[in-house]
């Protein structure tokens, strides 16, 4: 029997970062340069109001539609798919518009994963896998398996979870 892999979606298979930043950017006189965005979190760089401003968007038809595939990502799992079971494991309750979109999404750029893979929930403590590749540090808390704590500028000072920065660095790991 193969190993088992979850994987999380948002910010670890799709770049949300950089469709928070485009939407930003395009939004009334941005206050920051790409540059900026890039290296800080948007919880460093805006006051309460604006991060609930650009944070609510995920909310409105479509968001979850045209994110754009993590760098070598379709790559890499292709590559774990020979080797384990992967299971997509996306919270996506939590936005009820994401179930669909996050649904059509894996269709068009990861078609080799089964939809029988795909897990949409509220907590990753029910996963059942030997490991989950997540961008959250409180999801790697309540898991059972083995947590990979994939980069991201919310999670840089994080030290208690293995870090990957990127799909080279989890190739190197689990291939």
């Amino acid at each position: 029997m193969k190993q088992r892999i979850a994987i999380d979606m948002d910010d670890v298979m799709a770049d949300t970062h950089a469709k928070f930043i485009k939407l930003y950017l395009e939004g009334e006189m941005p206050r920051y340069t790409l540059e900026e965005l890039k290296e800080k979190s948007f919880h460093e760089l805006f006051d309460e109001h604006e991060y609930k401003a650009i944070s609510e968007r995920v909310y409105e038809p479509g968001f979850f539609r045209d994110i754009s595939v993590m760098e070598g990502a379709q790559d890499v799992i292709a590559d774990l798919m020979k080797k384990y079971d992967i299971f997509i494991a996306s919270a996506a309750q939590e936005f009820p518009n994401s179930l669909r979109e996050k649904w059509d999404w894996l269709q068009e750029h990861f078609p080799a994963i089964s939809w029988h893979n795909y897990v949409f929930l509220g907590d990753k403590s029910v996963l059942n896998t030997d490991y989950l590749i997540d961008d959250l540090p409180r999801n790697l808390r309540t898991f059972q398996g083995d947590g990979l704590l994939f980069d991201a500028l919310h999670n840089r000072d994080d030290k208690e979870f293995r870090r990957v920065n990127s799909w080279q660095d989890v190739a190197k790991i689990l291939l």
